[in-house]
């Protein structure tokens, strides 16, 4: 068997296994790559909700980076839940010192419930300070309403944001609106550089188990990265895993609440 390509998640972990770290490892393992990570923060949930966050101090998140980097080759990195300002600022320092190639952000700034998890600070630190340095960052409409102050309603909405938002220097915004369409879940892509703009769509799937979606969207298109896919391809086929997962996992019953996307075997990795 050949070496796999390696790709990193840099994220918080998620102790019932439907998203973070845990999410992102499998979705690598699904596609064939070999999954590393960096974990900045512990949490203490299930399918009902978050218990208790704690953050391990900034120091040990830079030993975790050193020992991963200086000894096996990353191809793309993808950054989840990164906790608190100073975390950004750090993950952000690493980018800018090139680092962090092929880098996918995924900023985890609100809960489903549309609490926000970070502070204005932490928010501004990711349009400033990370934003220039990925490739392609990947919000959700709530997550874009919280960076920009305003509210995602539409698809033009959600291209207007992108590229405002690609101001800041990521080549490729994706808003991921799956509420934005009627039937189908909808997700706006906007490749900076060119203006072009791309509807990713699937059919909209019934199902409660639904946590997890955007760290597997963005946790695949990290995968596709790291085998060398190029981006709009890799963010087509993200979309792909992602809807295979929500059929696959639409009757699971896994706890009483919001039940995690299926990840593994449902999805024909030679696509």
């Amino acid at each position: 068997m050949t070496t796999p390509p390696v790709a990193l998640t840099i994220a918080g972990s998620d102790s019932g296994g439907g998203a973070g770290v845990q999410a992102d490892l499998v979705t690598f393992a699904a596609m064939g790559v070999h999954g590393t990570s960096v974990i900045t923060a512990l949490t203490a949930q299930n399918t009902v909700g978050v218990e208790g966050v704690h953050v391990p101090p900034v120091e040990f998140l830079d030993a975790q980076l050193s020992a991963v980097l200086s000894d096996i080759r990353v191809a793309s990195v993808k950054t989840g839940m990164l906790a608190t300002e100073e975390v950004i600022r750090h993950v952000a320092d690493k980018a800018a010192r090139g680092g962090l190639p092929n880098l996918v952000v995924d900023p985890v700034l609100v809960s489903s419930t549309g609490a926000r998890l970070l502070d204005p600070g932490a928010e501004h630190a990711y349009l400033e300070a990370l934003f220039p340095h990925a490739l392609v960052v990947t919000p959700n409409t709530r997550e874009v309403s919280a960076l920009l102050g305003r509210d995602i309603r539409t698809v033009d909405d959600a291209a207007t944001a992108a590229f405002e938002l690609g101001r800041y220097g990521p080549w490729w915004v994706v808003v991921k609106g799956g509420h934005l369409g009627d039937d189908d879940a909808v997700d706006v892509v906007v490749e900076i550089m060119t203006g072009e703009i791309t509807e990713l769509r699937s059919p909209r799937i019934a199902t409660a188990n639904d946590h997890g979606t955007g760290c597997t969207f963005a946790a695949a298109t990290t995968a596709l990265l790291a085998r060398g896919v190029p981006v709009l391809d890799s963010l087509r086929m993200a979309k792909d895993f992602v809807h295979a997962g929500l059929v696959a996992s639409a009757d699971w019953r896994l706890g009483a609440g919001h039940g995690p996307v299926g990840k593994l075997g449902s999805w024909p990795l030679s696509r």
